[in-house]
């Protein structure tokens, strides 16, 4: 028999907790991601004026590149069974969604 009370407060206390973590890590990812962005424009505008006193030279087309070959790579790696991975963790990656995107707008 199925205790349903204990299965509700499990599934209640997984997406609790997914919710809280997803939060402070969707918190914490948009804060990283700012300054990661900040560390990379300061690189490309470093290289640039390096480029423009003639102390540097850039082949700018091999960054744009590297940046493709790096997204394409991304891009054809298949996921593992993602339906029983799905089905396995939906309680605490819904609440986990949630705190995410909650905490990444509140940053």
């Amino acid at each position: 028999m199925v205790d349903f009370q204990s299965l509700a407060q499990t599934v209640g206390i997984n997406i609790g907790t997914g919710a809280l973590i997803g939060g402070i890590i969707g918190f914490t990812a948009k804060k990283v991601a700012k300054l990661v962005a900040i560390i990379v424009g300061l690189e490309l505008a470093l290289f640039k004026f390096l480029e423009s006193r003639q102390i540097l030279v850039v082949n700018w087309d091999r960054v744009g590149a590297s940046f493709l070959t790096a997204g394409e790579a991304a891009a054809s790696q298949t996921p593992p069974s993602w339906i029983m991975t799905l089905l396995s963790t939906l309680s605490v990656s819904g609440g986990f969604a949630g705190g995410f995107l909650l905490g990444f707008k509140k940053a």
